[in-house]
């Protein structure tokens, strides 16, 4: 039995030795040979030596172990290159991927393991004969499913960064987006005066003006280089708004309505994003953004309202816009600035930025139809800021939370030969609460929703956001 037991043990060593020099012929192996390593010629069974077979048994063993470090040199080598060919193409690894452990490199960061990682990924089992090794889990096993686990691993992160900033390794995408937007406002007016300082006398109007809008923006962006992309932004709306007033005709139980709608081009934005720092592992990624609005839609100065009521002395009680603007009327400019910092399994994300309206010159400003009263207008500079954090459920599939808030201070107008005047109730404190989801279709093109609720009476009850950018 001991006999046989030593034969199957010669057996196993040479067949393992052999495979090792096959596989390394001339090569490392042979190099790092243990000194006095002696070839072994097969013999009798007569010729069989316990001492032989524990001899080539501890030079398997040192062959082995010389094996896994060169293979361990080859992975940190590997992983040199890949973070060098990074640098190259302008893209840095991924710090929400997680770091992979010393002497490691997931499929994600290489094109595809070698034969002799993968053998040595395996645990050795001496008591066994050698069977043609399997790629280890979490491994590749060709360069093209590393270049699919790559894209899939880094596919949710690039999603909610086109979103928040801009991807620069794509030479173009274009987007499609639906927007509707929900406003409800209203009003309670009072005229007349108080008798006794408790009994009002005169008229009390509750006034009401909902607004659905929904606008259409198609988006062009384009990458230049891996540091700068530019973008183009053309919207199309169309807004219906419901004007409701009580006390028509003097009585508090009357109530008129009347409603108005348009449609048309808005104002187009011209706009760039520059990379300033690239991700690192302790500073997040940060864009700065130059953006530049034209006045291309309907602007809301010298519209003519139908008068629906008026008093006998000729006082406007009741009056409507004819219809309805798209755009500001003027140029603005945007200074913004956008960070996202990846930790695996979240994104963070914030943002704040600044807008300057320039000051224009229009023919009416009146919305008397009667009347003509040119002048100029300089609407109120506005700063926005926001923050949120996405998290990425897998390769497909992120859900982002942000707050966002915009404060505008009030719009002046002055009429020809007067002095600039406030508009009351021109400044605004807009703060959303946003809800999104993105999903990618396919290898190009991603569905991104976002719901986003008003928390301040400025904002809008509720917004409701579709995107679909197509990368190419």
């Amino acid at each position: 039995m001991d006999r046989n037991m030593q034969l199957q043990a010669r057996a196993l060593a040479l067949a393992i030795a052999g495979g090792l020099v096959a596989a390394f012929p001339g090569g490392v192996l042979a190099q790092q040979s243990p000194t006095g390593a002696q070839p072994v010629s097969p013999g009798t069974d007569g010729d069989i030596d316990p001492a032989e077979v524990r001899a080539l048994l501890g030079q398997l063993e040192s062959l082995k172990q010389s094996y896994a470090q060169e293979v361990r040199r080859l992975r940190e080598l590997d992983m040199q290159v890949q973070a060098l060919q990074a640098k190259l193409e302008g893209r840095s690894m991924p710090a929400s991927a997680g770091g992979p452990p010393p002497g490691a490199t997931p499929a994600t960061a290489r094109p595809a393991p070698s034969a002799a990682s993968r053998v040595a990924s395996q645990p050795a089992q001496p008591s066994q004969p050698t069977q043609p090794s399997q790629p280890q889990e979490g491994y590749a096993s060709t360069a093209t499913e590393a270049r699919e686990a790559q894209e899939a691993a880094r596919r949710s992160v690039d999603d909610v960064k086109q979103q928040q900033a801009a991807l620069f390794n794509r030479r173009l995408t274009l987007e499609n987006s639906i927007a509707y937007n929900r406003y409800d406002r209203k009003q309670l007016t009072l005229t007349g005066f108080l008798a006794l300082d408790a009994i009002f006398l005169g008229n009390i109007a509750i006034e009401n003006v909902e607004s659905d809008t929904l606008t259409h923006n198609f988006a062009l962006r384009y990458g230049l280089n891996p540091r700068l992309t530019l973008n183009l932004d053309v919207p199309y709306i169309a807004r219906k708004t419901v004007y409701q007033k009580g006390g028509a005709g003097g009585s508090a139980a009357a109530i008129a309505q009347e409603d108005t709608t348009g449609h048309g081009l808005g104002d187009v934005t011209f706009s760039g994003n520059y990379r300033l720092i690239a991700e690192r592992e302790r500073w997040p990624e940060t864009v700065l953004t130059l953006g530049v609005t034209a006045p291309t839609g309907r602007e809301p100065y010298g519209i003519s309202w139908d008068v629906l009521e008026r008093d006998d002395d000729g006082f406007i009680r009741f009056a409507v816009p004819e219809k309805e603007p798209t755009g500001n009327g003027v140029w603005q400019a945007n200074l913004g600035v956008s960070m996202v910092k990846t930790t695996d399994p979240a994104i963070l994300f914030a943002n704040a930025g600044y807008i300057h309206s320039v000051e224009a010159s229009f023919d009416d400003l009146d919305n008397n139809p009667d009347t003509t009263n040119p002048g100029d207008v300089q609407l109120g500079r506005s700063v926005y800021f926001g923050a949120g954090v996405a998290f990425a459920f897998n390769e497909r599939t992120s859900l982002s939370i942000s707050v966002s808030d915009k404060l505008s201070a009030r719009a002046r107008t002055r009429y020809e030969g007067q002095e600039w005047l406030k508009v009351i109730g021109s400044d605004a404190n807009a703060a959303m609460f946003n809800l999104g989801v993105t999903y990618a279709l396919n290898q190009n093109t991603t569905l991104v929703s976002q719901l986003g609720i008003g928390l301040t009476p400025d904002a809008p009850d509720f917004s409701l956001v579709f995107k679909v950018p197509y990368m190419l």
